[in-house]
């Protein structure tokens, strides 16, 4: 099954059907920003299984891959028009008005995907920028400092000491000339974010896990 078709199974009986703006901004969403080997992606994951179904995270290479599928499967073209063309235009013409017309493609395609994504709620997204596209979102920040890091990449990744500085600069650049160009936003301006979490030998993964867990659950009442 494609991935576009996992999203949209269950869209009908959703919040879709009487989309508005101001209630898709009251979906439980919740977005994760992180520096690379930080600890972000696990923690995504652990806050999943602890606030259980249905929460399910949306990785950048899941939404990679859907924004690739909207390029050349006409089937999403037509669902997204047809079913969440209202709440999804809103959104995006709400957040980046007449500049929405002037991005490239790829860039439209992705936000639609965010959109979709989000306004099916109980979603974890991580990067990508979703903290700017969802202001009533619980938008967290991971951070941990450069030697955490660097060890984390050379122990998941199996590369040198070397690769793994080259990494992390490469990836830092990527995702704050991403973040710029689409929302015209610094992603390490902690303004943007409701909790900022460093992960070190005194805040685990786990630990930051049961914060977030704790924040969602009296945020929507869960």
């Amino acid at each position: 099954m494609k991935i576009f078709e996992l999203i949209n199974k269950n869209i009908e009986g959703t919040v879709l059907h009487r989309s508005k703006f101001n209630t898709v901004s009251e979906l439980p969403i919740i977005t994760i920003s992180r520096e690379k080997g930080s600890g972000g992606r696990p923690v995504a994951y652990l806050l999943a299984q602890k606030l259980k179904s249905p929460w399910r995270v949306y990785h950048k290479d899941i939404v990679e891959e859907i924004a690739q599928e909207t390029k050349l499967d006409s089937d999403l073209v037509k669902q997204l028009d047809e079913r969440q063309s209202s709440a999804i235009k809103d959104l995006l013409y709400t957040i980046f008005g007449k500049h929405f017309l002037s991005m490239n493609s790829y860039y439209k395609h992705l936000l639609r995907v965010l959109a979709t994504i989000g306004t099916k709620g109980n979603a974890i997204i991580i990067g990508r920028g979703a903290n700017f596209l969802f202001p009533g979102a619980l938008k967290i920040r991971i951070i941990s400092p450069m030697e955490e890091r660097i060890h984390s990449l050379m122990k998941y990744e199996h590369i040198s000491v070397k690769e793994a500085k080259k990494y992390i600069a490469q990836s830092d650049k990527e995702r704050s000339q991403f973040t710029h160009s689409l929302f015209q936003h610094d992603l390490r301006d902690a303004h943007f974010y409701d909790l900022t979490i460093r992960i070190d030998k005194y805040t685990t993964i786990e630990d930051a896990t049961e914060m977030i867990a704790a924040l969602a659950q009296k945020r929507f009442k869960l």
